[in-house]
């Protein structure tokens, strides 16, 4: 596809950067993501990813909007109280970029369902508050070859990563191996609203990278932010020959 005028004045600050130039932002509109979770993380990364040019977007969450989402889930707005959260997302990225075309999924999605929607996307963001989510995302996308970018805040503290961007990557539960465990919620331990949001941002930065292949992506690293003294550090990750879900064994068992 050719970009035309007003295609290139909207993505004409991008465009002019050597590692995405035109050939990339017509990369990003003829990209899917799927972004799972449309709260204090999905928020930002949704707006961003809309904004940027990426041509379909896919957003998933049953929950409603709530007064206390609106110290932090930027998306949403006091009259969308109530309200779906997919419908609200939808609405403010309309009136952001017409252009992309929106996908809403109002359910929680588990099992085919789940498999169906990765495979049908290009990156996928895991914005989500919980483990078990989290390690159904992460295997769906180990499944289908998805890569797959992973955030978390609460308090003070984020981290975010890239799992599972090709042969030899690591997936989720090589970092976190426990099934049944609890995460730290936002709801019992606070959070300072704008943590989520640069958190969010550097999830929607890697998917973009991502998609136009640019840069060093999150593969293999994770980063961990702590706001209260504004200090990152990062974490070398490794693949786990013996993970439950990407790991050698459990090749093996299933080529058998």
């Amino acid at each position: 596809m050719d970009l035309d005028d007003d295609q290139l004045l909207r993505y004409s600050r991008q465009i002019m950067l050597p590692q995405v130039d035109a050939a990339g932002q017509v990369r990003l509109l003829e990209s899917s993501a799927l972004i799972i979770g449309l709260g204090g993380l999905g928020s930002p990364a949704a707006m961003y990813l809309a904004a940027a040019g990426v041509g379909r977007l896919v957003l998933v969450d049953h929950d409603d909007v709530d007064l206390t989402n609106l110290q932090r889930q930027i998306i949403h707005t006091t009259p969308a109280i109530g309200h779906a959260k997919v419908e609200s997302a939808r609405e403010r990225i309309a009136a952001l970029n017409p252009e992309v075309t929106v996908e809403i999924v109002d359910r929680m999605l588990e099992g085919a369902a789940l498999e169906a929607q990765v495979r049908d996307a290009d990156v996928v963001l895991d914005c989500t508050d919980n483990f078990e989510a989290r390690f159904a995302i992460n295997a769906a996308c180990v499944a289908a070859g998805r890569p797959l970018v992973s955030g978390a805040a609460v308090r003070w503290e984020g981290q975010v990563s890239v799992f599972n961007r090709g042969p030899g990557s690591p997936c989720y539960r090589c970092l976190y191996r426990e099934e049944g465990g609890v995460a730290e919620t936002c709801s019992e331990n606070g959070i300072l609203a704008p943590v989520v949001g640069i958190i969010g941002a550097v999830q929607a930065v890697e998917a973009i990278k991502l998609l136009v292949d640019a840069g060093d992506p999150l593969d293999g690293r994770l980063l961990l932010l702590d706001a209260l003294h504004m200090e990152w550090r990062e974490v070398r990750l490794r693949r786990d020959p013996g993970c439950p879900v990407c790991g050698i064994r459990r090749q093996v068992s299933e080529v058998r």
